[in-house]
């Protein structure tokens, strides 16, 4: 009798370990996605932020079965979209395509109300993507020392059209680095700006490899030098800063996945768990060499990182160089 008593026991105590183990599992079981995500690009449409986006947009879709919705708020270089998502509720259904300089940049040049790296939880790099120093046909220079010996001898006498960000930011480092006197003039966009170059209403710009390429395909802009530490492999032809005299210059844009700081673990990996293989696909690949760009797919460890890294780099330079740059 005590015998089949303490059977019973030991077997409800069993089911009821089961229970209490199972139980919580079933209650951290999350829904999430039950609604329609979007993606915030704090530039205009059709600059390589939008691009890429609309390019990860239906692998989210197929895989997470809810709507991405992509929305573009620009304004401010790029910090006007960024410190949205910054304040937007950390609950996975907003997030940020993010560029290399409103992330790590922006807060050292400008006055912005969030950090780009505390306020957020990086997810995955999606792309990076050279620049491209280019120059109206008409001023007489074919390479990078042709352009410097030109610019040396007409200081104050040349102009650069940029969008703000890494786009100003490539002249400006350039100036410093090698005492050029050159005017930057501002526009809305990257597509603007170098429209402008190839309409002689500036001389020169530094654009994102995809806003210059049909450009130098017309010849109506002369590039001269990338801003990258190596060559891109579709132009080969092309060298970069670095290589033509000025050693260490890099300035690499990307675009990345963001989304508010807080976010569920969960949520980052699940996402980025979708996006990593894809990115690696020849498939996208090849998309994205169409446009100037190689894909990323780190893990959000990794890219936090990198981005931790990049805005430790323009921090010290901005600090030890004292530039100042307006929007």
């Amino acid at each position: 009798m005590n015998t089949t008593i303490s059977r019973r026991k030991a077997t409800l105590a069993l089911l009821g370990t089961g229970l209490s183990l199972t139980a919580p599992w079933a209650m951290a079981a999350d829904p999430w996605p039950t609604k329609a995500l979007r993606i915030v690009v704090p530039y205009a449409p059709g600059g390589i932020g939008d691009i890429v986006a609309r390019m990860i947009q239906p692998v989210l879709q197929d895989e997470l079965k809810q709507p991405i919705v992509i929305e573009n708020k620009p304004g401010a270089a790029g910090s006007l979209g960024t410190e949205f998502v910054a304040k937007s509720p950390p609950d996975g259904y907003t997030l940020l395509l993010a560029l290399a300089a409103p992330q790590t940049l922006n807060q050292y040049i400008f006055k912005v109300d969030y950090d780009g790296v505390k306020d957020f939880a990086p997810i995955t790099l999606i792309n990076t993507n050279p620049l491209v120093l280019m120059v109206n046909p008409s001023l007489p220079v074919h390479n990078f020392k042709e352009f410097v010996a030109y610019a040396k001898a007409n200081p104050g006498k040349l102009n650069f059209g940029g969008a703000g960000g890494l786009t100003q930011f490539a002249g400006e480092i350039l100036k410093y680095q090698l005492g050029l006197d050159m005017i930057h003039v501002p526009y809305r966009g990257g597509a603007p700006a170098v429209a402008a170059a190839a309409a002689g209403d500036v001389h020169l710009t530094f654009a994102n490899y995809s806003d210059a390429l049909t450009w130098m395909q017309s010849g109506k802009l002369r590039p001269i030098a990338l801003t990258t530490a190596r060559r891109f492999p579709q132009t080969p032809d092309i060298p970069t800063i670095a290589e033509s005299g000025v050693k260490g210059f890099d300035v690499t844009g990307w675009s990345g996945l963001f989304a508010p700081a807080g976010t569920p673990p969960a949520v980052i990996e699940r996402i980025a768990n979708v996006l990593r293989p894809a990115l690696q696909t020849p498939e996208m690949r090849k998309r994205m060499e169409t446009v100037g760009a190689e894909p990323g797919g780190n893990s959000p460890a990794d890219f936090a990182k990198q981005v931790a890294g990049d805005a430790r780099k323009w921090s010290d330079f901005v600090r030890t160089s004292g530039i100042k740059v307006t929007q």
